[in-house]
């Protein structure tokens, strides 16, 4: 198994674990372009992150899996998460780091937002006045504030995490919305496709199947995919196997009937299909 760095203190640096209050703010681009805007999949043992990434293609590298980022987003990442970047390099964003320590001081772990922080998060949808610009307002508001001297700095570095956080909060809950709300669509459009697949078969093409519920054979793709984890042409082919091998077992039908009634144009397609997915000829799976 490939190791997995960790880090006491930020990326790329070797140093002591940073102290109980530490916060740091720096443009996204000012570390990464120092690592030719790659940044590999690691663990920041006992720091939260928080990534605004403004719009350009991104591919996150999480755990064991890469997710490509196309539109503006912001990552919550915990400490321990395995998390790792290929930016472009005109990416542009922010990255605040805080401590766990600091964190556990503003949102003691029994908060509301607990929930929240217990794993990493990506937020994409935004719903005024919570845009993206707005986030990024107060980033930047903070960092104007971690760097300069004014009076009753801390207490005033503190009520601005404060409000970071509860408005990554809100920001999270309106994500969960809109995640179900996408779930349940999908759920919906699987369950019209599985019944349509059980009456037409082999009759339509996944195209015609699309078409039919109103949405692109990519998208008909995604959906199969999020809920079965398969493609709509491997769910059609897994359909039409188990009716064959039904058909063969059961019942006394000829491979040329099966295939008519599986919707075949001719049962030499039906046959070669069948061997092609099973290893068998359909007259060979019937007599196993």
């Amino acid at each position: 198994m490939k190791r997995i760095t960790h880090f006491e203190g930020l990326y790329g640096e070797s140093g002591p674990r940073p102290d109980g209050e530490y916060l740091f703010s720096e443009l996204l681009e000012t570390r990464s372009e120092n690592f030719d805007w790659k940044i590999k999949p690691h663990i920041h043992t006992n720091l939260y992150q928080i990534f605004l990434i403004e719009t350009r293609k991104t591919e996150f590298l999480g755990n064991n899996e890469a997710t490509w980022l196309t539109g503006p987003s912001i990552l919550l990442i915990p400490p321990l998460a395995i998390h790792g970047f290929n930016y472009h390099a005109t990416t542009k964003g922010r990255i605040l780091t805080i401590s766990d320590k600091l964190v556990s001081s503003i949102f003691p772990m029994v908060s509301s937002i607990a929930p929240m922080l217990e794993s990493l998060q990506i937020l994409t949808h935004y719903a005024p006045p919570y845009t993206f610009r707005y986030v990024v307002k107060l980033v930047e508001e903070l960092h104007e504030e971690l760097f300069d001297t004014r009076y009753e700095k801390q207490q005033m570095l503190t009520a601005m995490l404060q409000q970071l956080f509860l408005v990554l909060y809100r920001l999270w809950r309106q994500n969960s919305v809109v995640m179900q709300e996408s779930d349940s669509i999908s759920l919906s459009y699987f369950r019209k496709l599985q019944k349509r697949i059980s009456e037409a078969g082999s009759k339509y093409s996944i195209d015609q199947y699309a078409r039919e519920l109103g949405i692109t054979p990519v998208h008909l793709n995604r959906v199969c995919n999020s809920v079965a984890g398969k493609s709509a042409h491997q769910l059609l082919q897994d359909h039409l196997v188990d009716e064959a091998k039904k058909h063969l077992r059961y019942t006394s039908y000829t491979v040329s009937e099966i295939a008519y009634l599986l919707n075949f144009e001719y049962p030499n397609y039906f046959a070669r299909f069948f061997k092609k997915v099973t290893g068998l000829s359909p007259s060979e799976y019937r007599k196993i």
